[in-house]
């Protein structure tokens, strides 16, 4: 998932449809309306403090991105974003338009431009939240006039799986992982039960943020855990 604000909104959706092409159409499209006012201020972008506007600019930015895909010239003029007469070829492969995850889980807004505009969700946290969101995105999908079942419902959770519970231990320390951790530290068997946790929470793609890359917890989690889920 790319912020809205690290890159030109029609050069953006240039550079997908390239990806698209490259990959034989397998481009997911993510993005986001950002937060981490941080990174931000490190490249000199502008962050807008209230969400409101970011959100607004997602979801203008989606509107453009996907005229861009499928008209043959972009006209669009929008109160952040504007293209003239705009040339996007070769197109995506994906017809209509490669599918749109929108990143984030604010209840308010957030969801409701997932109802409006999104292909898929992508929601951070624990099952019972995952599973709470869910609801919420349900209800927007209603007020919407959307089908709910039309959105991929995917999360987003830092994992670092051992083999026991002294491997676990171990690893822990070697890893340097902090306390708390925005994530899980889990056994295999830990782990099958929590993506089962997920699936019945609702989730249909669950994606895995590996602390610092471990390529242990990559191989068990390919090798033990997914077999078992």
């Amino acid at each position: 998932v790319t912020s809205v604000a690290y890159r030109n909104t029609a050069l953006l959706a240039k550079m997908a449809a390239g990806v698209d092409i490259i990959s034989r159409g397998r481009l997911t499209f993510g993005i986001g309306a950002g937060w981490h006012d941080a990174e931000y201020r490190q490249y000199g972008w502008e962050f807008p403090q209230r969400p409101a506007v970011r959100i607004a600019q997602m979801e203008e930015a989606i509107r453009l991105i996907k005229t861009m895909w499928t008209e043959n010239r972009a006209a669009f003029h929008g109160k952040y974003f504007h293209a003239d007469d705009a040339i996007l070829e070769p197109k995506p492969v994906q017809k209509p338009h490669p599918p749109i995850m929108i990143g984030g889980s604010g209840e308010q807004l957030t969801l409701r431009a997932v109802a409006r505009l999104g292909n898929a969700c992508n929601i951070f946290g624990a099952p019972e939240i995952v599973k709470q969101k869910y609801e919420i995105l349900r209800r927007h999908c209603e007020k919407e006039g959307r089908n709910y079942n039309e959105i991929e419902r995917t999360n987003l959770t830092g994992i670092v799986i051992a083999r026991d519970e002294p491997a676990l231990k171990v690893k822990r320390e070697q890893l340097k992982v902090p306390d708390p951790y925005r994530g899980f530290v889990v056994t295999v068997p830990q782990a099958i039960e929590l993506i089962g946790r997920y699936k019945e929470a609702g989730v249909q793609m669950f994606i895995c943020s590996f602390y610092k890359n471990d390529t242990e917890s990559m191989e068990l989690l390919a090798g033990e855990v997914m077999p078992n889920c």
